[in-house]
């Protein structure tokens, strides 16, 4: 029998798959009786809408429903006759039951994720070190019972871990092993571990605020940062500006800071001059932040010590005259402290909309004085007012000099116990002026008494080492610079070429 069908076998699979609506009227394609749709010359044509409409011509459910469908035909509605649902109605009501139990399902996994995160890896505020009860020497300990009683309530992320409180009062509790003149224990991190904590932001999509300190450029520079942030734009931010001396010339600093920063290669996208103490410039970096961050997370980088806690203070302080978040984020500010090492861990903070603010663990460079000098005596050595200047003139030192002709030649001079200065030949009336903390006093003597005077008064009148326990495990001076000092012109800065040996 000769079939004369404009259907194929293909088309139908096609048909039976439509998403008709119930109420969709659909043309018959043949004219014949209903019975048999019979044509002459033994051919027949197959009718689209007993195809579309007839259970017998859809066949069985299990021959019509995949074996991954979760959802039965059970679960819609059922109806016989004209009540009966079109298939394409079934097919969307099976969609939309699966949609919600894929929804409960997501909502239920985000809400065990959000509960694991909140129970493991909630972390003191002020040093961002996990929560924790079981060693009370270690980062991060809390009384038993109040961690209980701050859990119960959900405000574990409004404690200060024991530590941050003895910090608070001044104590000086180092955390980093091998820096602060610790050799490092169990309730020790090594400060390895602090800048893998900050590996994943090369990764990432972040806007990173670089920050250097001013009376320590080149020490706390950080020439490798993009190991650390990657292709991510960079704010460079100067702290301490008002620890210079008084007078100094802003902008030859700024155009200072310029040129030394295009030498070490980092292109920055601005540079700018702050003081966190008398808050110049943050009003600027806070600005710059706003117009750059783009809904990303700002990330606030720098060595140990830099000033990155205190700075957040000043800019939350700042931030908080226009916008309520940033006031509200004051009341869990990070813990400042002249201790190397006194954020362990990245502190989110909520200080703005879109995107949030973390303060981050001092990167440690091993040639700061930080990685050497005990952590008792760092407070002594962190100006805490505008660097006054202690001039060396020729009539000073006369009685000094090997030579007896009143000049610096042939005289040693010894910045507490961190620096020993060996003058070999100048000028007659060549002057010499040191800037740093007042607690750091200046000796004189001449070249030949230099070594004598070192081994018998380190830790007694050359501090730091500030008592002679401490002078055992003092690592001694150990770098020597030669120094060319070259003078073209009176009126002309001086340029220093230096060798190292």
């Amino acid at each position: 029998m000769a079939v004369n069908s404009p259907l194929s076998a293909q088309n139908l699979s096609f048909l039976h798959s439509l998403q008709i609506p119930r109420n969709f009227a659909v043309p018959c394609l043949c004219k014949a009786p209903e019975n048999g749709h019979r044509k002459p010359g033994n051919s027949f044509r197959i009718c689209l809408c007993k195809t579309l409409e007839s259970p017998q011509a859809r066949g069985p459910v299990s021959q019509r429903t995949p074996s991954s469908t979760l959802i039965s035909d059970s679960s819609v509605s059922n109806g016989t006759g004209a009540a009966e649902p079109s298939r394409g109605e079934k097919f969307l009501q099976r969609q939309m039951a699966m949609a919600v139990i894929d929804k409960t399902k997501k909502k239920k996994k985000k809400v065990e994720k959000s509960r694991v995160l909140n129970s493991a890896l909630v972390c003191c505020y002020g040093c961002g070190a996990p929560l924790q009860v079981e060693e009370e020497d270690a980062p991060g300990y809390v009384n038993p019972e109040t961690y209980e009683l701050k859990k119960r309530h959900h405000q574990l992320r409004t404690v200060l871990c024991r530590r941050c409180k003895l910090l608070s009062h001044g104590h000086m509790i180092t955390a980093v092993g091998g820096n602060g003149g610790y050799s490092g224990g169990k309730q020790f991190i090594s400060a390895e571990e602090l800048r893998e904590k900050l590996s994943h932001l090369r990764h990432e999509k972040v806007l990173i605020v670089k920050l250097v300190d001013i009376v320590d450029f080149n020490g706390s520079f950080l020439a490798r940062i993009r190991d650390l942030a990657g292709a991510n734009p960079i704010i460079l931010v100067i702290t301490k500006v008002d620890l210079l001396p008084k007078g100094t010339d802003m902008n030859c600093i700024g155009d200072w800071v310029v040129e030394a920063t295009m030498k070490k290669k980092l292109n920055v996208m601005s540079i700018h001059l702050t003081s966190s103490k008398s808050l110049v410039g943050i009003s600027g970096v806070a600005s710059e932040i706003q117009k750059e961050k783009k809904g990303r997370d700002v990330y606030i980088l720098g060595s140990a010590n830099v000033g990155k806690s205190a700075f957040i203070n000043a800019l939350l302080k700042m931030m908080a005259q226009r916008d309520p978040i940033a006031a509200a984020a004051r009341k869990f500010k990070p813990m400042q402290s002249a201790v190397p090492g006194t954020t362990l861990g990245p502190i989110q903070i909520d200080a703005f909309q879109g995107g949030k603010l973390f303060d981050t663990p001092g990167v440690h460079l091993h040639h700061r004085q930080a990685a050497v000098v005990h952590s008792e005596d760092l407070p002594s050595l962190a100006p805490q007012s505008r660097l006054k200047g202690h001039t060396l003139p020729a009539l000073d030192v006369k009685s000094s000099n090997q030579e007896g002709d009143g000049s610096l030649n042939g005289i040693s001079i010894f910045w507490g116990g961190l620096v020993r200065i060996d003058v070999i030949k100048v000028l007659p009336q060549t002057r010499l002026t040191l800037y740093g903390p007042k607690a750091l006093k200046v000796h004189v003597v001449p070249t030949s008494k230099a070594d004598e005077f070192y081994h018998k008064e380190l830790g007694v009148a050359l501090t730091p080492p500030s008592s002679p326990e401490k002078v055992k495990d003092w690592p001694g001076l150990q770098m020597v610079r030669h120094l060319q000092i070259k003078l073209a012109d009176l009126k002309s800065s001086l340029s220093v070429d230096e060798e190292r040996s």
